[in-house]
């Protein structure tokens, strides 16, 4: 909260974690920022003070970087006077596009395999960059619901054209056999059942009815998951397809 303005402020991220297996408590606040702003390392400063003042714990202010530039960008925030050094902030900084994403195929964290889409990829790479959050995806054996969350925020950012597409489908008949028909499961295999419940639903009412209550029935249950995780309505339904009515309706039962 604002307490000067009375504006309330969002944060990305924060998360409260424990050190080395100890009691000791540490925030982590994680801000994602796609532009430069000049006044983004006052900002940083802002949150760090609001949640310092609510919480009074030990935090560490990290910022998430996804836009391109040459120049580098600050890591401090200073407040001076003519006779003294008042406030020195500093804060950490993830510049995504200044990573190379062929040093990190090999993570097992979900987080990361999204985050592909952002790291600093070459025109030509753009479909090998997709394969390969398919094949990380695939061998992290994620659940369908976050299957579908991680898939929806990396085509946010990487979207490949028809061409592209044809391109990864030929990389992909490359694989093994046995990793090449899991990765083709990916993501369809979650709209599939979608499409062959509501075919046994829809009988009485036709095939084309069937495919379209199915899909919704999975909508609502992936909907349900993403609710319970409390994930923000607006990206529930980004990612579902359902509408934000539908949504608050399901949160209220």
């Amino acid at each position: 909260m604002d307490y000067i303005n009375g504006r309330k402020k969002e944060i990305d991220i924060l998360a409260e974690v424990k050190l080395n297996h100890q009691d000791k408590i540490l925030h982590i606040h994680t801000e994602a920022q796609s532009i430069h702003e000049d006044d983004f390392p006052e900002r940083m400063y802002l949150y760090f003070s609001y949640l310092y003042a609510k919480h009074r714990k030990p935090i560490q202010p990290i910022a998430v970087l996804s836009y391109t530039r040459e120049k580098e960008e600050p890591t401090q925030f200073q407040i001076n006077t003519p006779t003294q050094n008042v406030l020195q902030f500093n804060f950490l900084q993830l510049h995504l596009t200044k990573k190379k994403w062929k040093e990190y195929i090999q993570s097992d964290n979900p987080a990361v395999a999204a985050l592909l889409s952002q790291m600093g990829y070459e025109e030509h790479e753009r479909a090998q960059v997709k394969l390969e959050f398919l094949r990380m995806i695939t061998r992290m054996k994620i659940d369908p619901a976050k299957t579908t969350f991680l898939y929806g925020f990396f085509e946010t950012y990487l979207k490949l054209n028809k061409e592209e597409e044809a391109q990864m489908m030929e990389k992909i008949e490359n694989l093994p056999e046995e990793e090449k028909e899991m990765v083709l499961h990916l993501p369809n295999s979650y709209f599939e059942k979608g499409l062959e419940e509501g075919k046994q639903e829809g009988k009485r009412e036709g095939i084309a009815e069937g495919r379209k209550e199915g899909i919704q029935k999975r909508n609502q249950e992936v909907a349900l998951k993403m609710i319970a995780r409390g994930m923000p309505i607006n990206e529930i339904a980004e990612i579902t397809e359902l509408s934000k009515e539908e949504i608050k309706n399901l949160a209220d039962k």
